[in-house]
């Protein structure tokens, strides 16, 4: 891909990291990208990868935006209150980034669809807010060798973490959380979550999710991030593989 006079200006601090250059930030202009939730994690996602210039982000979530969404989804603004988060959330990128083309999809992820949904994707990033929704994305991401970078947030504590559990030593997000779909939901509007905190999550999540694409630097995956607030302490743990886990089945 050649890049226009245009695009070396708008990437010019891209292009001049040698871990990227020219050729990452051509692909990232060719890749696709999954984001699953347009709320407190999706938001900064969003805003990250449609000004890095990925070429295609499809959007998906089903809800309006509510005033109790903007302590902390910053894609929303106060006028916005009633409307579709993904058509807002298009809207914003379509402002931010000629380059980049967006589907909004306001459908929520099942089991039954995601596969056809996540299909022919390069990345997934996950920032939903449901714990079902979460292993539907995984399980479909797995069967379909797409990775997926997984971030959650509450309260003042967060984890992120990047899953290609159908390679040999990588895991998958069920060798982290196990076969439970029933496990209930910590509701933010139920524990409340730190606005700021979920900026954090989202740019990292971002991060990841050009590093899938562009390969610079380490390879995270099989690495968990958490991120204590309260504490003001970032730790990284190592994620084995599960023996047990279903993933490992070929």
């Amino acid at each position: 891909m050649n890049l226009t006079d245009a695009q070396l200006d708008r990437y010019a601090r891209h292009i001049v990291l040698r871990e990227i250059g020219g050729a990452g930030q051509a692909k990232l202009l060719g890749a696709r990208v999954a984001v699953i939730g347009a709320g407190g994690i999706g938001s900064p996602a969003i805003q990250y990868l449609a000004a890095a210039g990925v070429g295609h982000i499809t959007l998906f979530d089903d809800d309006d935006v509510a005033l109790s969404n903007l302590q902390r989804q910053t894609l929303f603004g106060t006028d916005d209150v009633g409307r579709a988060k993904v058509d807002v959330a298009a809207e914003r990128v379509a402002a931010l980034n000629p380059d980049v083309t967006v589907a909004a999809i306001a459908k929520r992820i099942t089991a039954d669809n995601a596969q056809t949904l996540l299909a022919g994707h390069d990345v997934v990033l996950d920032g939903c807010d449901n714990f079902p929704t979460r292993l539907a994305v995984a399980d479909a991401a797995l069967a379909l060798h797409i990775p997926l970078v997984s971030a959650a947030v509450g309260q003042f504590e967060g984890q992120l973490a990047v899953y290609r559990g159908w390679e040999a030593t990588k895991p998958c997000y069920r060798c982290f959380v196990g076969n439970d779909p029933d496990r209930p939901d910590a509701s933010c509007a139920d524990q409340g979550v730190l606005g700021a905190l979920t900026g954090v999550l989202g740019g990292l999540a971002a991060m990841e999710a050009i590093r899938a694409i562009t390969g610079f630097g380490e390879d995270s995956a099989g690495r968990l991030l958490l991120v204590d607030a309260l504490g003001f302490r970032f730790r990284t743990l190592r994620m084995p593989k599960d023996p047990g886990c279903r993933c490992g089945v070929s």
